[in-house]
């Protein structure tokens, strides 16, 4: 088709977008340790929730594994994933010396931090989370079975019994809605009215700057696309804000072979941004397919800068700075 039959579309650019500072250093802690110690390393779940970014650290050498009886017993490391682990998988790898890297997002630390001080002051823990999301089961396991309660809608909080409604403290898994949180915590609230909360919000700066990037751009467009997997939680989150935001037609893809291009038909006006995990390299290949099929022009809707930086694990500090992983 040539360029002047195209159908005319502007694409507005959610920034920021794409990967944040715990995903970056999730995927140099795999990369370095393969830069390290050669190939294989072992990655127990997903380093981070996107098959491209797996996909291409498996061609580099790591294997990824569900649980640790699936790591042989050499001087291989195995690499604990951004979303953490409960106490339960650190100490089954040093009881079978395994070389063990942790690349828990420090921001996934802090909350599971705040659930040992909650506990060691006595109080019951209420977690605020999905009980399906890997983080969410790195941190009840990080305090004895019973001593953290998950409520995942406000439905959930009438329901809870507590021991001691008087020595309550609410934490959350870092990458859910900001919107739904506050209704959670409201409720909560207004339930237990001494309910003690974490000092600094527990949902992630790159949460809560990729939402309210969405918010401001999706009132402005026909169609917005999140470019993230299904099992990302902030990206199913990034969709679900579009759509409340006023973006009926949002989507989420992982790469442009899934675009249906039929629920794109009409439109004038596409949204487009990416979750925590997503590379930006997914985001230039859905662009390039809206290129082939529409006359388009790029605009850019920022709604803050991130300068977010997080230290490698000690273990690998003494290795240069590897090329791009994805």
């Amino acid at each position: 088709m040539a360029s002047a039959e195209k159908p005319k579309l502007n694409i507005i650019l959610c920034s920021p977008r794409g990967f944040c500072a715990g995903v970056v250093r999730a995927i140099d802690v795999v990369v370095l340790a393969l830069k390290k110690y050669g190939a294989p390393v072992y990655v127990r779940h997903e380093i981070v929730h996107n098959r491209y970014v797996v996909e291409s650290l498996k061609q580099k050498g790591a294997i990824f594994v569900e649980e640790l009886d699936e790591v042989p017993s050499d001087d291989h490391p195995v690499i604990f994933s951004a979303h953490g682990v409960p106490k339960s998988i650190p100490a089954e790898a040093a009881s079978r010396n395994l070389l063990a890297i942790d690349a828990t997002c420090p921001l996934v630390t802090k909350v599971h931090r705040e659930a040992e001080i909650h506990h060691r002051r006595g109080r019951d823990i209420i977690l605020i989370g999905h009980a399906s999301h890997p983080e969410v089961t790195g941190t009840m396991g990080q305090l004895p079975d019973g001593a953290v309660q998950l409520v995942e809608t406000v439905d959930d909080v009438a329901r809870l019994t507590p021991r001691d409604e008087g020595n309550l403290a609410y934490i959350t898994q870092t990458t859910l809605s900001i919107d739904d949180t506050h209704d959670i915590i409201l409720a909560l609230e207004q339930r237990f009215p001494s309910i003690t909360g974490p000092h600094k919000e527990d949902i992630c700066y790159a949460t809560t700057n990729r939402q309210e990037a969405v918010k401001v751009v999706a009132p402005q467009v026909d169609a917005l696309i999140v470019v993230g997997a299904p099992n990302s939680s902030n990206s199913l989150r990034l969709r679900e804000v579009a759509e409340r935001a006023g973006c009926a037609r949002s989507y989420l893809v992982q790469r442009a072979a899934e675009i249906d291009w039929s629920l794109f038909e009409g439109i004038k006006t596409l949204g487009l941004t990416a979750g925590a995990s997503a590379p930006e390299v997914l985001v230039e290949e859905v662009m390039g397919a809206f290129a082939e099929r529409y006359d388009i022009t790029i605009d850019q809707v920022s709604t803050s800068e991130e300068h977010v930086f997080f230290p490698l694990p000690r273990q690998l500090r003494d290795v240069a700075q590897p090329e791009p992983a994805v």
